[in-house]
């Protein structure tokens, strides 16, 4: 029996899921981009918070917060929307996921500096790109071009912090 997950009301969570097989789908940015989509549409459809975010080749990760809707929710509906895309644009069926997301509650401040820093250097450890500025599948990339519709504006600790990549 799995244990059960871990709430908290006004919580903010790191986020994990990961592609089934460890297959590397998130390699083309066609498939990136429809990811992007359905976590925009998501926007309109749940309230929560997004401060960071990562599309990796084989997983995705995000700070997340619910402000109405409960995690669960907004995330299994991210995840089983794209995955149906995934599989009609591809003519497949499965699982796209390899198991339920993971999430963790960060519980301060510094432990959100940590997380943010360490979802911002996924594209540079996986060798897709040399600076993360470059990466434009992060959140990282948004807060440069100062886009905020994703992604919530972060704390000034973090813009100075995104802006020294």
């Amino acid at each position: 029996m799995r244990e059960p997950r871990k709430i908290k009301p006004d919580a903010i969570y790191h986020i994990t899921a990961t592609i089934n097989k460890e297959e590397k789908i998130f390699n083309k940015d066609d498939i990136k981009d429809m990811f992007l989509k359905v976590i925009n549409e998501a926007k309109f459809k749940y309230n929560f918070e997004l401060t960071n975010f990562c599309i990796i080749e084989n997983h995705i990760e995000f700070i997340l917060k619910p402000i109405k809707d409960s995690l669960s929710k907004i995330m299994q509906w991210i995840l089983s929307v794209f995955a149906m895309r995934y599989n009609y644009k591809h003519h497949l069926k499965g699982h796209v996921w390899y198991d339920r997301f993971k999430s963790k509650i960060i519980e301060s401040e510094k432990e959100i500096e940590i997380v943010f820093k360490s979802i911002s250097q996924k594209p540079v450890e996986a060798k897709l790109i040399e600076k993360v500025s470059e990466y434009k599948y992060c959140g990282i990339s948004l807060i440069i071009k100062g886009i905020f519709d994703l992604i919530k504006k972060p704390p000034q600790n973090l813009l100075e912090l995104a802006f020294s990549y």
